[in-house]
């Protein structure tokens, strides 16, 4: 929220939101908004209130929400190369190959050098790694449902809308390391 003259934060109207937000949402001028109304520190404290959740959730197997993306898609994709993985998750190729390395250590994926280019990996889901995914899948989905449990249907139907626009809107930009 912005301050007033005495320091003091603009009050949200009934819907939540600040006069600067409004102005802000409209002019797409963020620099007189507070933190709170700012989209990037509000997706990153969507971010940690649901990786928060989901290590609630998915505590008892020792997984971290990026490894259940990537053995999700695996699950999905059926064998891969590990930059299909990649482009799937939204991670870079370092990033996807540590992942990798540590589900590959846990015995839930294979990887093998790819026939048609020596340079590449595909990675397949193993019976652990099958059984892991059936075993967290509900408590991931709990995990999700309790994120989005502040809102009704039509806001959580907008939400997924909005966040699915920008992400698609930057289809390069999500794998980049920074």
């Amino acid at each position: 929220m912005t301050e007033d003259m005495q320091g003091l934060p603009e009050a949200p109207d009934e819907g939540g939101e600040t006069p600067a937000l409004l102005r802000a949402a409209c002019d797409n001028d963020w620099a007189e908004t507070g933190l709170r109304d700012r989209p990037g520190f509000l997706i990153r404290r969507l971010h940690q209130i649901h990786t928060a959740l989901f290590m609630q959730e998915c505590a008892s197997e020792g997984l971290t929400p990026v490894q259940y993306s990537v053995l999700t898609a695996l699950g999905q994709m059926g064998p891969s190369e590990q930059i299909a993985i990649s482009r799937a998750v939204g991670l870079d190729r370092t990033s996807t190959a540590d992942v990798m390395q540590r589900l590959e250590k846990r015995k839930m994926i294979r990887r093998r050098t790819s026939p048609k280019d020596r340079r590449s990996k595909i990675a397949t889901l193993t019976e652990v790694g099958e059984s892991l995914l059936q075993r967290i899948d509900a408590a991931a989905s709990a995990a999700h449902t309790r994120t989005l449990e502040p809102l009704g249907p039509d806001e959580r139907r907008e939400l997924m809308q909005a966040m699915r626009k920008i992400v698609d809107a930057f289809p390069d930009l999500e794998r980049k390391a920074f």
